[in-house]
């Protein structure tokens, strides 16, 4: 790109949402905030903004470039921190992606570290897709299952996810608890809404009680939660939720093969800055207090 303080200038409208909020942030006139995002539309030949009365917000085209752009500007402030000789300040956007269950879980270990870096604002994203983190969609994916294998990450050990088989009390109240394995099938429960879920309990769910047997089915995890607290059925939560939901009675023992590891994934050109490795060293604390 033939000018990177155009793209420069586009991160910020979309990181602000306004011309005004990008002018500040970069020291310029909003004129000139104006000037570069015309003259890179121009040459890019499409529009990377909706305007509105109350902003800019990015269109598809715009979301592509930016999240290139927000890693680049990454790299190069690691990069102007070592031609310093200073470390790189803690701050800015970091983006975490990871899976929904493990929001209860998460959430005040981020919020702890943003009380560590109050300059840090976090983006946490959910879902079933991959973020691209060569692409850097993310500074940090916590993923679950095996190792991930996507070349130029850096792939560490976290946490073990364990899962339980629980119903709320008035589910066992009303529908009794199940005698045995075969008596599942008498049952209601709460599972995922896609046959193609790669979790290893989902799949057992499925292959145990039959699709029919599935009455309540979501793509949220905290639905999912919420529809098995409600006494729609029997269904599977994280140990992270049933040490804080009192209601939940576990329906079977904990099998290791429900479970699956967790590892934190972080991409090589953005693995040694120090806003991710702070991050990295947050959790890994977190995971070890977690573990004690």
């Amino acid at each position: 790109m033939d000018n990177w303080d155009e793209i420069r200038t586009a991160y910020q409208v979309a990181r602000n949402g306004t011309v005004s909020g990008a002018a500040e942030a970069l020291g310029v006139h909003h004129a000139t905030v104006i000037r570069h995002i015309d003259a890179l539309e121009t040459r890019l030949g499409v529009k990377l903004f909706q305007r509105h009365a109350r902003g800019y917000t990015a269109t598809e085209a715009g979301n592509d470039l930016l999240v290139v752009a927000q890693a680049t500007e990454d790299q190069f402030t690691q990069l102007a921190g070592r031609i310093k000789g200073q470390g790189e300040g803690v701050s800015g956007d970091l983006v975490i992606t990871s899976l929904g269950a493990l929001s209860r879980f998460l959430t005040p270990s981020i919020v702890a570290f943003q009380e560590a870096y109050p300059e840090v604002r976090v983006r946490f994203l959910t879902g079933e897709r991959l973020f691209r983190l060569e692409y850097g969609e993310a500074h940090l994916a916590i993923r679950a299952g095996d190792m991930p294998d996507q070349p130029d990450n850096v792939v560490q050990p976290f946490l073990d996810m364990n899962v339980r088989l629980v119903a709320s009390k008035a589910y066992i109240e009303k529908h009794g608890m199940p005698a045995s394995e075969a008596n599942l099938r008498n049952h209601r429960f709460v599972g995922h809404d896609s046959e193609a879920n790669r979790a290893p309990f989902n799949k057992w769910l499925r292959a145990t009680v039959g699709d029919a047997r599935i009455i309540y089915q979501a793509t949220d995890e905290r639905n999912m939660v919420d529809a098995i607290l409600a006494g729609a059925g029997i269904g599977f939560v994280s140990d992270f939720d049933m040490t804080e939901d009192c209601d939940l009675v576990e329906v079977f023992p904990q099998r290791a093969d429900w479970g699956a590891k967790l590892w934190l994934v972080t991409h090589v050109d953005l693995h040694r800055t120090s806003k991710v490795q702070a991050i990295l060293t947050h959790l890994k604390g977190f995971a070890k207090d977690y573990a004690a």
